[in-house]
């Protein structure tokens, strides 16, 4: 059997793209390569690999099923989002400029403006859901732009195809944060993108047990740097950790079925809750980019987003009544949780700047799971009493 063609449908490239049969043993499944290093017939006489930091069988498996299911051409698995975020980057050079969107996940805020801004990569945050504001904030010395589609954790969707053309006008590459999003719902490249990054913790995995990131693209160029920079600086996942997302991979299109489904139901039943004062859902059609949610996405995803009536005594109340819902950070696994923001995930982004973007202290963000959608319900209906209470 051979490897899986890149025409084939994505339910189809999540279980056999970039993979074949093991042609030692047969075995379906990839098998894990733990070697450190590989015996080379001569110097510089090796059978493609030479040393597991730069290169490994079971994570090439990965990186090319990875690029199969996003539609691009390479792909490149690394130790974390964070991980990958950081060694792209480094392609950047002191006196570089990045704009990025205005919500972003704290971490990748953190490595913006804590990492790479005393390195001399100054980033301007811009309100992007007008693309037309991207034009005004590029600079000569513009290097690359940054968004994420649906936002983390306001869940603000931005025209990919819009930004695109505006920075394929400038010659200046565009980076799309797929994690929310997954390329089961939206296709980025396809959009114009030049790369697509992820971290694979969350909906790739898909079962909340391995911590790790990729980048995709189909631009030689960009590859080619990376390949360097992933080899050089060593945030490579291990090979266990490729083979589980892996297999996390086979049942992703049908998972994200499930959130999308169960997401969309809850979010109708919480707008419709007098103990909540919003809901943003892109599903939903008070959400303020609902037509182009209907028009760039397959899907309108299984995050929710709401704020609770009685501010931080409330949303206490019900992040500690909850049973089924975990109060935890992460997203994207098989079971649901629930967080505040302001003082878990984007604890690292500045107070004014949560409170101008809207992350209260009544804000909360829901990774909606596979459970029962009904036990669900009634797990927030009973936290919800709570809040109630707590005012």
């Amino acid at each position: 059997m051979k490897s899986a063609q890149p025409n084939l449908h994505l339910d189809t490239l999540a279980i056999h793209g970039g993979q074949s049969p093991d042609p030692v043993s047969g075995a379906v499944m990839t098998p894990i390569v733990l070697a450190s290093t590989f015996a080379q017939d001569g110097p510089g006489v090796h059978k493609g690999y030479e040393y597991s930091r730069t290169d490994n069988p079971t994570r090439r498996t990965l990186e090319h099923c990875l690029a199969s299911i996003e539609g691009g051409r390479h792909g490149l698995a690394f130790a974390s989002g964070c991980a990958a975020m950081t060694t792209l980057l480094h392609v950047l050079r002191p006196g570089d400029h990045v704009i990025a969107g205005d919500d972003l996940y704290g971490g990748s805020f953190r490595i913006l403006d804590k990492v790479m801004k005393p390195m001399g990569i100054v980033t301007t945050q811009v309100d992007l859901t007008l693309a037309s504001r991207l034009e005004a904030a590029i600079r000569p010395e513009t290097k690359l732009v940054w968004i994420e589609t649906p936002t983390n954790p306001m869940l603000k969707l931005i025209d990919i195809a819009a930004i695109a053309r505006i920075c394929k006008g400038k010659s200046i590459p565009l980076v799309v944060d797929n994690t929310f999003a997954t390329p089961c719902l939206q296709r980025p490249l396809a959009m114009g993108a030049t790369l697509v990054v992820h971290s694979m913790t969350k909906y790739l995995n898909g079962h909340s047990d391995v911590v790790g990131g990729c980048i995709v693209t189909s631009d030689d160029e960009w590859n080619t740097k990376l390949r360097f920079l992933q080899n050089a600086m060593g945030a490579i996942p291990s090979p266990f950790d490729c083979y589980m997302v892996l297999r996390g991979l086979k049942t992703l299109p049908v998972r994200m079925e499930r959130h999308v489904k169960s997401a969309g139901s809850i979010a109708a039943w919480l707008e419709a809750h007098p103990q909540v004062e919003k809901v943003i859902y892109p599903g939903l059609a008070s959400h303020p980019q609902h037509a182009l949610a209907k028009e760039q996405m397959k899907g309108p995803g299984g995050m929710i987003s709401f704020v609770v009536r009685g501010g931080a005594p409330a949303a206490k109340a019900l992040l500690e009544t909850v049973a089924i819902f975990a109060c935890a950070e992460s997203l994207g696994g098989v079971e649901s949780l629930i967080e505040l923001p302001a003082v878990m995930t984007h604890g690292a982004i500045p107070a004014a700047q949560r409170a101008e973007l809207g992350i209260t202290d009544g804000f909360i963000r829901i990774s909606v799971g596979l459970e029962d959608e009904g036990d669900l319900r009634a797990d927030l209906a009973n936290a919800l009493e709570a809040a109630k209470l707590a005012r």
